[in-house]
């Protein structure tokens, strides 16, 4: 097996066992304080005009990008140069930090523990944790839907588009998925502070999630039928519902989520404090319910698992 596959898988392994190594500095914490850095020394170097923050914020883009593939890509090859194993556990160390899925479930359980004790502020506060809607005012209802519709979301975002990233070009290609979608979540905001600045952060992030996004519900929408979900009713709303987000990727995962699980997700969100209209996703075909966040987890594993062999397999194949 390529060493790349097989760091991917043990990668995987590692945050399926043991969760984020957070007794480490996250790599993409240092995304996160390079782009504010890079975001403020540029501002005093461009005009608050609108073609000059585009340019500015592509610059920011180009820089964080190039740094987040080629610092991993050379320590890899220092550390190959030492020995070939060296540079193994490095890249599966990596892989381990980058993968999210064991985060996303270990925070969508604090939701549901909450609502299992009938805490709802407990809940909403535990939601606010993993989604930008404000949650002070959901119902029980709305707190379910929100974990639901991140955990669909985060599906793609948080673990098959980086494995598929890392399945194609390693560690490197997979840091520069993530800092792809950290400017997009930092700057990716149509308010008046990032309408321009954050204009090519944003766009890119949907170029990179693209195709990523559509491979991933394909196969949800069979991880349904091995879970003895609705694989019809994927298939039906993922068809029908799959374009019914202002992101041409979000809606992808959501809907086969909602008619997996028959339920219906998104509509109108209130977001720092102003209420935005969306349309719904998937039918109401039984009213939602805590155990549906058990749910979408189990179909984010399973669509992960299948995936990861899938391509793990073809990319071996291919290159023998």
């Amino acid at each position: 097996m390529m060493p790349k596959v097989a760091a991917c898988f043990v990668g995987f392994v590692m945050d399926f066992l043991f969760g984020d190594p957070d007794w480490i500095y996250h790599p993409v914490q240092w995304m996160g304080r390079g782009i504010s850095y890079g975001e403020k020394v540029l501002r005093k170097f461009f005009r608050k005009e609108k073609n000059s923050l585009i340019v500015a914020g592509t610059i920011l883009w180009i820089c964080i990008a190039a740094l987040s593939y080629i610092l991993p890509f050379c320590l890899l090859l220092l550390a190959d140069r030492v020995h070939p194993a060296l540079s193994f556990c490095l890249e599966s160390f990596w892989c381990w930090q980058i993968f999210a899925a064991r985060g996303l479930v270990k925070e969508s359980k604090k939701v549901y523990e909450q609502l299992a004790i009938s805490n709802l502020d407990g809940a909403r506060n535990a939601v606010s944790m993993i989604v930008g809607r404000d949650t002070k005012e959901l119902t029980t209802e709305g707190v379910i839907k929100a974990t639901v519709e991140t955990i669909a979301e985060n599906t793609s975002d948080g673990v098959t588009a980086p494995l598929l990233y890392m399945i194609l070009g390693g560690a490197p290609l997979g840091f520069l998925y993530k800092a792809v979608n950290t400017m997009d979540s930092m700057l990716g905001y149509k308010n008046e502070k990032y309408i321009y600045f954050g204009r090519v952060p944003a766009k890119l992030d949907d170029v990179f999630n693209y195709l990523p996004s559509r491979i991933t519900a394909w196969f949800m929408i069979i991880s349904a039928g091995f879970l003895g979900f609705s694989i019809k009713g994927a298939w039906k709303i993922y068809r029908r519902d799959r374009r019914k987000h202002a992101s041409p990727n979000s809606a992808q995962t959501e809907s086969v989520c909602a008619g997996a699980l028959g339920v219906q997700l998104a509509g109108n969100a209130t977001y720092f404090g102003k209420l935005y209209e969306k349309e719904f996703i998937g039918e109401n075909l039984r009213p939602i319910e805590n155990e549906d966040i058990v749910r979408a987890g189990r179909l984010m594993y399973s669509t992960s698992v299948l995936m990861l062999i899938f391509f793990g397999v073809l990319k071996v194949f291919l290159v023998l």
